[in-house]
């Protein structure tokens, strides 16, 4: 397994979108687990396969709960290809997001609170489930990487300029 390089904003191919999982291949499994270490290292809890500069409709999703009696971090890597979102609610639930291509830079999303989605796993088969809550979120904001769109995007102007500039401040002082 190996640590991917993760693309960071304003990199041109995180506005690419993804093409369709045409086969799940021995290629894919090293990919999903490539994706798997470098978004533990980085640390993340979600990353797309565009991330790493791969325009696949691939993403990966672990919210890692910590054990309450042992203080041990419980990994529940989840894996999605070719994810679709069949329904969505009206309700919008605010989650505070940040994201390993724009690092260190964070702001309040609205998203749809549950959604209903359908996608295959590492081995093929086929999920569909409702989903609400942090996994709801990360879904939909790994979903949103794969056409080609941040979560500073859905931000106003004025935010997004400031998360951009705070950004490459960060940068330079680096």
């Amino acid at each position: 397994m190996s640590i991917l390089p993760i693309l960071e904003a304003p990199d041109p191919r995180l506005k690419v979108i993804s093409k369709p999982v045409e086969a799940i291949d021995a290629a894919l499994q090293t990919l999903i687990d490539d994706m798997f270490e470098t978004m533990y290292d980085a640390p993340g809890i979600g990353l797309a396969a565009i991330q790493v500069g791969v325009p696949k409709r691939l993403l990966v999703i672990d919210l890692q709960e910590k054990d309450e009696e042992t203080d041990e971090t419980i990994r529940i890597p989840r894996v999605f290809i070719n994810p679709e979102i069949l329904e969505e609610s009206e309700e919008l639930s605010f989650y505070n997001e940040g994201c390993l291509s724009v690092p260190e830079q964070y702001a309040d999303v609205a998203r749809p609170a549950r959604i209903k989605a359908k996608w295959l796993d590492r081995d093929g088969r086929e999920h569909v489930e409702e989903l609400d809550g942090l996994l709801a979120t990360c879904l939909q904001h790994e979903m949103d990487h794969l056409q080609g769109i941040l979560f500073i995007d859905h931000l106003s102007k004025l935010k997004r300029d400031m998360l951009l500039k705070k950004l490459t401040k960060m940068r330079r002082a680096a």
